[in-house]
C-alpha cells in the first residue's frame, strides 16, 4: 500500500513549488487543483454550472473562468455550491490515479483547500506549506496580476494557517527556498522510514 500524503497551503504559500520539487525527486504528485480545472471545462460540468449559476458565467457560449471566479469568490454560498459539483469528481479522479500508481511507496496529493474540504482525513499524513501573509500577498499579486483586495478576498475563503497548523503533521516554512527544500527533504526521510516499517 502506498503512503498517501497531502500537500497544502494558502494562496501564495508556494505549495506547488514544493510539489514540483518532489516530482523532480521521482515521487508521483496528483495536482487536485489542475484536475479540478480540467473537470471544470468538460461539457457536462459546464451544463451543470449553467443550471446552477445561469448564463452569466459564459462568454460566446464558452465558460468564462473570470466571471465564474468573480461570482463565487464574493459569495461563500455560491463557492460552496461550486465545490459540491467539482470536489466529488476530483475525488474519483484521485482514487483512479492512486490505483494506477499503487506500486509506488509514497504518493502526494497537492490541493489548495485540503483542510477546508475535509479531504485531508482520507490521507495518511499532511504537509502544510506556509509563509508570512505579506510575502504571500506579494507573490500572488505578481504571479496572477491581481489587486491586493482580490488576493485578500481569496485568502478569506481559506482557513487561516493557525488552524491548518493544528491539522497538519508537518509544516514547511517557505520564505527562503533552499531552507524550504531542506525541510522537505527531512520530511521525506521520515515518511520513507514510516513506509519501510509498515
Amino acid at each position: 500500500m502506498s503512503l498517501l500524503v497531502g500537500i497544502t497551503g494558502g494562496i501564495g504559500s508556494g505549495k506547488s513549488t514544493i510539489a514540483k520539487w518532489l516530482e523532480l525527486k521521482g515521487y508521483p504528485v496528483f495536482y487536485a487543483d489542475m484536475e479540478a480545472k480540467k473537470i471544470l471545462f468538460q461539457a457536462e460540468t459546464i451544463q451543470h454550472l449553467v443550471n446552477q449559476f445561469g448564463n452569466g458565467i459564459l462568454e460566446n457560449g464558452q465558460l468564462d473562468k473570470t466571471k465564474l471566479g468573480t461570482l463565487v469568490f464574493n459569495q461563500p454560498d455560491k463557492l460552496q455550491q461550486l465545490n459540491k459539483i467539482i470536489h466529488p469528481l476530483v475525488a474519483i479522479a484521485f482514487s483512479n490515479w492512486v490505483h494506477q500508481h499503487s506500486d509506488r511507496s509514497i504518493l502526494f496529493k497537492e490541493a489548495a483547500i485540503l483542510f477546508e474540504t475535509g479531504g485531508y482525513k482520507s490521507l495518511d499524513y499532511n504537509i502544510l506549506v506556509t509563509a508570512p501573509k505579506k510575502v504571500r500577498i506579494q507573490r500572488v499579486m505578481q504571479r496572477d496580476s491581481l489587486s491586493k483586495e482580490d488576493v485578500l478576498n481569496r485568502m478569506k475563503q481559506q482557513l487561516p494557517d493557525s488552524v491548518k497548523r493544528k491539522l497538519a503533521d508537518f509544516t514547511i516554512y517557505n520564505v527562503h527556498l533552499e531552507k524550504a527544500y531542506q525541510k522537505a527533504s527531512s520530511i521525506l526521510k521520515k515518511l520513507e522510514k514510516i513506509q519501510s516499517e509498515v
